[in-house]
């Protein structure tokens, strides 16, 4: 098992309650198993219409990235324009 540092940005810090936490994983997690851990913690987070952006230690990263030696993870939200 490893520990890593959760962030939450904008919306998703305020449905999750907090901007950060500290969860442990399997040593073989990928970012979306991550995720699914978040959801079961956080079910306020299910119900987005798209996924959030994801980085893993301050790079931009894809959902099936494993997160061996990754120290942080953080979750933003989808950014639209107009």
């Amino acid at each position: 098992m490893t520990t890593v540092e959760v962030r939450y940005f904008a919306s998703l810090a305020d449905r999750a309650g907090r901007a950060s936490e500290a969860l442990e994983i399997g040593d073989d997690a990928r970012v979306e198993d991550l995720w699914t851990l978040v959801l079961e913690r956080h079910p306020g987070l299910g119900g987005l219409r798209r996924r959030p952006l994801v980085a893993c230690d301050l790079e931009y990263a894809t959902w099936d990235r494993r997160l061996a030696g990754v120290r942080e993870v953080a979750f933003l939200p989808p950014v639209s324009g107009g």
